[in-house]
């Protein structure tokens, strides 16, 4: 067995196991954090498929971005674990309905030869796949890319709405009377007249 073999053997597993994790553990922050390990891990496997950008990009947006902000949402909206294993067993038909269409796609993919689907041939030593698929994402993906990028920053506002909410015996400032204040609201000119040393000082009210 060749070195790359173990090693996708070995990252497969790993990434097996975390993606358990993440819909088997009891704590979200847990699960998110086995969730990172998958991301991780998945990157290690598309190395492995000399897709170095699409590597690169899984941990700097998926990692660095994305899933801290997960975890910041879970850790401030104070998630009540027993509510949401209450209804586990009322959304199981469509968890199982949706999994298996996930299964039989991944099949479809990976079982393209039993179709009458050719794969992919082999590209050579100079060819650049950030190339490629910078060429291919800005000229006919354009506009689904701009509109990726449009429900993410979404989600952000969403995320960020759902951590401001209004608790009692703390200080809270409107940002819109923020923005209108004037200078005249915040600044008062005061004229002191020359004082001579050791002289008192006049008030001026």
């Amino acid at each position: 067995m060749e070195f790359t073999s173990v090693v996708f053997y070995f990252l497969s597993a790993i990434l097996l196991l975390a993606g358990l994790r993440v819909v088997t553990v009891r704590h979200p922050v847990h699960a998110a954090l086995f969730l990172v390990l998958a991301f991780f891990t998945a990157a290690g496997l598309w190395v492995l498929l000399e897709a170095e950008f699409l590597a690169i990009t899984l941990v700097l947006v998926y990692v660095g971005a994305v899933m801290v902000l997960f975890l910041f949402v879970v850790m401030m909206l104070d998630i009540n674990i027993e509510t949401m294993r209450a209804d586990f067993r009322k959304y199981l038909p469509l968890a199982g309905l949706i999994s298996g269409l996930m299964a039989l796609e991944m099949y479809i993919v990976l079982g393209g030869q039993n179709f009458g689907l050719k794969m992919p041939t082999p590209k050579s030593a100079d060819y650049s796949n950030t190339k490629a698929l910078g060429r291919v994402l800005y000229t006919e993906y354009a506009y689904a890319f701009e509109l990726a990028a449009v429900i993410l920053l979404v989600a952000i506002v969403a995320a960020i709405a759902l951590t401001l909410r209004r608790r009692s015996g703390l200080k809270w400032r409107d940002p819109a009377t923020q923005v209108v204040v004037k200078k005249a609201d915040r600044l008062r000119m005061v004229n002191l007249k020359p004082q001579k040393p050791g002289a008192p000082v006049e008030d001026e009210e």
